[in-house]
């Protein structure tokens, strides 16, 4: 079932159950109805990926400085990063920009951008991250892999997944080099 077909089924259903008067339906099964269509048009909203792909082979990273992007306006950017780092076993901590540590072997350095819309059936705006690219660097400066994320807009429903949803094969592929 298409996106919009979903769409169209789900904004029935919930006319339908804000009817008044007799009904033959209970307003209960609708509403499960409507969750269930609701959750079957949010796993059909289409898969991130990683894009751009550069891999040099090195040695596996298990810690990263994180180098803190002020332009990057991604609010839930640096959360949903670490928790991928840390899902693949990857520690991380975040410095300022042109912080210099000693302790900083490999660093990651990041750029995302976000723009704002109206969800489906929402009066209200709200951002979501459009793009992002991460870099992990020597502390010499050599780039050992870069990746990144780019919104697909045949897919536009899909620019609500959560911003970890759509870094995660980034970071995959930043790690291992397989997108």
């Amino acid at each position: 079932m298409g996106h919009a077909s979903m769409l169209r089924l789900s904004i029935s259903l919930l006319a339908i159950a804000g009817l008044g008067g007799c009904s033959i339906f209970s307003s209960a099964p609708l509403w499960e109805v409507a969750k269930v269509a609701g959750m079957a048009a949010s796993t059909s909203l289409g898969v991130s990926k990683a894009t751009n792909t550069i891999y040099q082979p090195h040695e596996p990273v298990n810690k990263v400085c994180i180098e803190f992007n002020r332009d990057t306006q991604v609010s839930d950017f640096i959360p949903a990063l670490q928790a991928e780092l840390n899902s693949r076993q990857v520690q991380s901590r975040v410095y300022e920009s042109g912080v210099v540590m000693d302790s900083c072997t490999v660093w990651l350095r990041y750029s995302a951008y976000m723009q704002w819309a109206r969800p489906p059936l929402s009066e209200n705006y709200k951002s979501y991250m459009t793009a992002a690219t991460l870099t992990l660097q020597a502390d010499d400066g050599r780039v050992l892999a870069t990746s990144s994320y780019q919104t697909n807009d045949a897919f536009s429903v899909a620019k609500w997944t959560s911003t970890r949803d759509k870094i995660s094969p980034v970071v995959k592929a930043l790690m291992t080099g397989i997108e």
